[in-house]
Parts: C-alpha cells; sequence; structure tokens
C-alpha cells in the first residue's frame, strides 16, 4: 500500500474505474491477459472447490497481522504484513519493507511471494495461498495472478487503508485513463524496433521454465 498525499473524500459504494481495471482498461488488451487468467483459474480446480479451514486460516491470517504490527514497531515499513502458504506450510512471510529496503515495491505481499518463489524454486505458486493483513494493492494484486496463486485471504479491507492514510482509489482512477493522459504520461517510442525483438522472440520461443 502507498501513503496517500493528500486528502481525499471517502469512497463511493461503486468503484467502476477499479472494474475497469481488473476486466483490462487503461489500453490493456482484455484478449492478452486472458491467457495469464485461465491458467491461474485452472492452477488447481481442487483449491476453488475445496472448503474453508477455518482455523488453520486464521492462524495464518493471525500471523501475516502479527508480521504488520512487528514490521511496523521495528521501523521496517508501515503496518502490513504477507504470508504465502502451500500444503499448510508457510513458504514465504513477510512484514512491509520498504523504509527498511529503500524499496518502493517492498511491499508485505511483493517480498513473500518473492521468498516463496526463491524456496519452492519456481515463478509459479500454483497450489499457494496468500493470506494479507489488509487489501492488497493494484501492484500486489497483480502479483498474485502473475504467482498464479489459488486464494488470497485479507484482514483489513480497501476502506480500512484508506481510513488510516493508505488510500488506493487513485491507481485505480490513473490505470482506467488512456496512458497518455494519466498523471505519469506513457508515451510509446521506437515500436518498431522494440517489436523486431517480439517478432524474433516469437519465432523462436520454447515453452517457458517451471
Amino acid at each position: 500500500m502507498t501513503p496517500s498525499t493528500t486528502p481525499r473524500p471517502g469512497r463511493t459504494p461503486e468503484r467502476p474505474s477499479r472494474r475497469r481495471f481488473l476486466i483490462g482498461a487503461g489500453g490493456l488488451a482484455l484478449t492478452a491477459a486472458e491467457p495469464l487468467i485461465a491458467h491461474t483459474a485452472a492452477a488447481d480446480p481442487r483449491a476453488k472447490a475445496q472448503p474453508l479451514d477455518r482455523p488453520a486460516a486464521e492462524r495464518f491470517m493471525r500471523r501475516a497481522i502479527e508480521l504488520s504490527r512487528k514490521g511496523w514497531e521495528a521501523g521496517d515499513g508501515p503496518p502490513f504484513g504477507a504470508v504465502v502458504v502451500k500444503a499448510g506450510e508457510i513458504v514465504g512471510e513477510s512484514a512491509n519493507r520498504r523504509f527498511a529496503t529503500k524499496d518502493a515495491t517492498a511491499h508485505a505481499e511483493m517480498e513473500a511471494i518473492r521468498l516463496a518463489c526463491r524456496r519452492l524454486g519456481s515463478f509459479s505458486l500454483a497450489g499457494c495461498e496468500l493470506y494479507a493483513s489488509a487489501q492488497p494493492c493494484p501492484m500486489c494484486l497483480c502479483a498474485t495472478y502473475w504467482a498464479r496463486i489459488d486464494r488470497v485471504y485479507y484482514g483489513n479491507g480497501a476502506r480500512d487503508s484508506a481510513a488510516v492514510g493508505f488510500d488506493d482509489e487513485v491507481f485505480y482512477r490513473e490505470l482506467g485513463r488512456p496512458p497518455e493522459q494519466r498523471a505519469v504520461p506513457e508515451i510509446q517510442l521506437l515500436r518498431d524496433e522494440a517489436l523486431a525483438v517480439f517478432t524474433d522472440y516469437a519465432a523462436r520461443r520454447r515453452p517457458a521454465r517451471p
């Protein structure tokens, strides 16, 4: 999560900008995202059908909440924690470490996912679940899809985060705008030269390693 720089009014009940972002707005083609989304949904169909083991889920969520407090009190970053679990075992966990690492992307979820990938030796975390002390921000939400995580549990909701200064609505609004109209403009240059690399890649592509 990223702290707000200016006060913002309360969120409205509907969030059309978030919905547009999730289905491929802001210049991103939905068809390009479909293979990843389909892969994620099909990664482990049994995981989607499994009933919630509430005692185990609450134990892992309490660990994420514990990490959020410890990390904040240690001065490592804002109060967020995350745990990645596979087959009932924690394979990656972290608090937010943005202050400690001076890394803008060192959110708790991102750090936990990185640790889990290293421990399992794979960029795919299919079969894993993510427990986050707060609802993931857009960056962390996208990371869960890239990692093929089966399910996400969270403690604080987005409105709870916004109430203490971590409001992500600005990002959803920005992503709902055309790239060239965003606060940080995106300007296309040298597409033909860049596309030549993609063309060569497509011609020689091999199956991705696990």
